[in-house]
């Protein structure tokens, strides 16, 4: 589906404002909000305003329906490897590393309430947000793996710096699934709540966290994240790179294909 298609659909980024929260939510339900161009786009744009607005201090991202996000658009990465176009896989690259800087540098507190499944690019949103909250029906999983795909977003360098090299590479492996409380057990999750109280939940925290002092918060943030800044940067560099270099392999038209057909893989190792 094209992107003027897919634009004449409806918005695929949800914008709701209450106080000075904003909730960006992520409106793909049919597909657990897979990641594709047009919603990279549109998600990059209403962070960028979110930090303009002066009267905005939290900002939240979610998702519609019963997925956080399944992480990139299959589909559209089949399609761009089926027709061995870098170029195509290269635009949602460019947009994933403009989404993961577009949070960092934002001067306020960016919250992932995890309603459901975060797995692969949509695991490594979440990490790349300031916060994490999570219904008790939500799960992480890096499943890169699984498609002949390198992590990306951020991933490889967010998740060894919560979780240690040592488990962080375990994830990666293996593509461990991991339940809500499993995640806040190693650290990556802060609260779980009920999933039938999980939307009241979500606006009582994020209000919670806009009535904070906003100018310490920045200061919070820009501390932690500034020196780090241009190590994530190289790190998604890098990751783009790899990434490229597993795309055009032929491990990865059998691990795409293979998910789509929903049977397993067989990797040869070129």
């Amino acid at each position: 589906m094209s992107a003027q298609t897919q634009a004449a659909a409806g918005p695929v980024v949800l914008q709701e404002r209450f106080g000075a929260v904003v909730v960006l939510r992520l409106n793909r339900p049919e597909k657990l909000n897979a990641l594709n161009p047009p919603m990279f786009e549109e998600l990059v744009q209403a962070l960028l305003r979110a930090a303009d607005d002066k009267s905005v201090r939290t900002v939240v991202i979610t998702g519609v329906g019963r997925g956080f996000c399944s992480g990139g658009d299959i589909e559209y990465i089949y399609e761009a490897r089926k027709h061995k176009s870098t170029r195509d896989f290269e635009v949602i690259l460019k947009l994933g590393k403009e989404l993961i800087l577009a949070i960092a540098t934002m001067p306020k507190l960016v919250i992932a309430a995890v309603n459901g499944p975060a797995a692969g690019g949509g695991m490594s949103l979440a990490l790349a947000c300031d916060l994490r909250i999570a219904s008790d029906q939500a799960m992480f999983k890096q499943a890169f793996a699984q498609l002949g795909l390198y992590p990306d977003l951020g991933a490889t360098f967010l998740l060894p710096r919560f979780v240690g090299l040592s488990r962080a590479s375990e994830y990666f492996y293996t593509s461990e699934r991991l339940s809500a409380e499993e995640a806040r057990r190693i650290g990556l999750v802060y609260e779980i709540y009920p999933h039938d109280q999980f939307e009241s939940e979500v606006k009582k925290f994020a209000e919670q966290m806009a009535a904070a002092p906003p100018l310490a918060y920045r200061d919070v943030k820009r501390t932690m994240i500034s020196e780090a800044h241009r190590a994530l940067e190289q790190a998604i560099d890098e990751e783009n790179r790899l990434q490229i270099h597993c795309f055009v392999s032929e491990d990865c038209a059998e691990g795409l294909a293979a998910f789509l057909e929903k049977r397993p893989p067989k990797f040869r190792g070129h």
